[in-house]
């Protein structure tokens, strides 16, 4: 073991590079300086940009991680796309094209197992279909025919779609097979953002107007938790985290928005704004401290994609005096 400095009459370890465990002061020989790991997280996160879509649109549907996402559908003025792409971590790559082109719609899952309903084609559909990682097949048809359906979940056999337009209530979680109705959302509204599984989801914001109401869903009911900081629809989620931790971002305030908020469980603190500043966009993820925003802009649209990524730590320098 190295030998020992002392920082305010306590002896601490002397080493020649950063340490990275959380909670340790240590003394760094080759800086010449005292320093402590700390927490780091969301509050000290970044956008970075990332490789373009090759289809700019809005309003389309999308799901998965930071590392494996999923878009499909969305708006391309004037009119509506089947278009579907997938991403690796590094580039998009166009897939195959839905059955049934349509804007204004979400899906569920992740990009080897996922499934998307309703939407705009260009009348409101209440068609569902699935996806196994190569190509989109017809489902059971969606109870409702409505467009701007929040939804979530962790595959096509385990997902929950919620809301609508103009401003639905009704929650139905989907098997893979058929839909079964359960309790209603306590605020009734579209154009959410969500993430989370069909027993720890999350819905974020929404309209009519523009909201701040966040509730969470354990697998039978809705409970209001902390409100956003800004209240907003069209925004975006880290669709694969839980609902104790999560990363809410874009959207329309009042017009388009990069502001990003970080959940911890009992409330939302605002981070840094994406570059593209924009609402009706894309998002995926598996918490605050990884994330992924595609899409949207509304407009004009976008291909942009940034990634968010937060060190779970931070090596701060002390002083002695």
């Amino acid at each position: 073991m190295a030998d020992s400095k002392t920082f305010s009459g306590f002896p601490v370890q002397n080493l020649s590079s950063d340490s990275t465990s959380v909670g340790q002061i240590y003394y760094n020989s080759t800086s010449g300086s005292f320093k402590a790991v700390k927490n780091g997280g969301a509050p000290i996160g970044t956008w970075a940009s990332a490789a373009s879509m090759n289809t700019a649109r809005d309003n389309g549907a999308s799901m998965g991680t930071t590392t494996a996402a999923l878009a499909a559908g969305g708006q391309i003025a004037p009119g509506v796309t089947a278009n579907s792409e997938t991403w690796n971590g590094t580039a998009w790559t166009e897939g195959n094209n839905l059955n049934t082109a349509r804007s204004h719609l979400h899906g569920a899952g992740v990009y080897t197992s996922a499934v998307i309903v309703g939407g705009e084609s260009p009348s409101v559909t209440n068609a569902t279909e699935k996806y196994n990682g190569t190509s989109w097949t017809s489902s059971t048809n969606y109870p409702v025919s409505s467009t701007s359906i929040g939804a979530l979940g962790a595959s096509n056999t385990s997902a929950v779609f919620f809301g609508g337009t103009p401003a639905l209530a009704e929650t139905y979680e989907f098997n893979g097979t058929a839909w079964t109705e359960t309790n209603d959302m306590n605020t009734g509204r579209n154009d959410m953002a969500a993430c989370g599984t069909q027993t720890a989801g999350m819905a974020i914001g929404g309209t009519p107007g523009r909201q701040a109401v966040v509730e969470k869903y354990n697998g039978s009911t809705w409970t209001e938790v902390g409100d956003l900081n800004s209240a907003r629809n069209g925004l975006a989620a880290s669709a694969q985290s839980s609902n104790t931790n999560a990363l809410a971002f874009g959207g329309n305030d009042g017009s388009q928005t990069g502001k990003t908020e970080s959940w911890d469980n009992t409330s939302w603190t605002e981070v840094a704004d994406l570059a593209t500043a924009r609402y009706d966009l894309g998002g995926s993820g598996t918490g605050n401290t990884s994330a992924l925003a595609f899409f949207g802009g509304t407009p004009p649209v976008t291909t942009a994609t940034e990634e968010w990524t937060a060190a779970a730590f931070e090596v701060k320098t002390l002083t002695t005096s």
